[in-house]
């Protein structure tokens, strides 16, 4: 039987990515994002290898979140993956020169909004005992580095909402797992820096993870037979040892 997987933040980076990988595979779509125009193309790319329905809302509005969920059409309503994409990083200050606006985003979405979706979806994983949740981290879940305070934060509480999640689902059968990427070349710095040309020279003389590496690896979790749970996965480019340790050739 075909599945139906929802990807939250799929507008670009490692959602698009991974609609693109679960399209090749034959898996139902459900592409959620805030740029309805980017949905709209993705939509039409993917078409031609699976059915795909969009809904355009901001995970950080819990009643959006509700409504859309709530409201899909039946072929799409039954939810047999989540994955939790949607995050962000905004500014990289110590802790004394932090902007409150930027931990707010970092908060809601990374945090706030994954419980929201999770939320709106869970009860239907639950009532039929089955279901594949994998949300989406970061290695600053494992480690904390130098003003990185309130991302590592959302990402260390990404990592403890999964493990509570896999153990208050377990009883129903409910697979929950964590993909943990180190640095991945998409909009990423760009957002963090806020469009500074300083966000072109993060990924300059070495070989970053790509969306799609990353993709490749969220769907050979989801495709291990039903005995099998990938629990927690960390990812690495070969130049990257940890958060602060990139071998670089400039």
């Amino acid at each position: 039987m075909t599945k139906t997987a929802l990807i939250t933040g799929a507008t670009s980076g490692i959602g698009e990515a991974t609609a693109y990988e679960f399209a090749r595979n034959g898996i139902k779509l459900v592409l959620c994002g805030r740029r309805l125009e980017r949905l709209n193309t993705i939509q039409k790319a993917l078409e031609r290898l699976t059915d795909v329905h969009i809904l355009n809302f901001d995970i950080r509005d819990k009643q959006s979140v509700n409504d859309a969920i709530e409201n899909l059409p039946k072929t799409f309503k039954n939810i047999d993956i989540l994955i939790n994409n949607a995050g962000n990083a905004h500014g990289l200050d110590p802790i004394n020169k932090g902007n409150l606006d930027d931990w707010d985003a970092m908060m809601d979405i990374n945090v706030k909004g994954l419980l929201y979706v999770s939320k709106a979806v869970i009860p239907q994983m639950t009532a039929r005992k089955s279901g594949h949740i994998i949300n989406i981290g970061s290695s600053a879940g494992k480690e904390v580095y130098p003003n990185g305070n309130v991302y590592c934060a959302s990402k260390h509480a990404v990592l403890a909402i999964t493990e509570g999640m896999r153990i208050d689902l377990n009883p129903f059968g409910i697979k929950v797992g964590a993909v943990n990427p180190g640095m991945v070349e998409t909009e990423f710095s760009e957002v963090r820096f806020k469009g500074d040309p300083s966000a072109n020279n993060v990924y300059k003389g070495f070989k970053a993870l790509q969306a799609k590496d990353v993709a490749e690896v969220i769907y050979f979790a989801i495709s291990r037979p039903p005995h099998v749970n990938l629990a927690d996965i960390l990812m690495f480019c070969t130049a990257q040892a940890s958060s602060t340790i990139i071998k670089k050739d400039l």
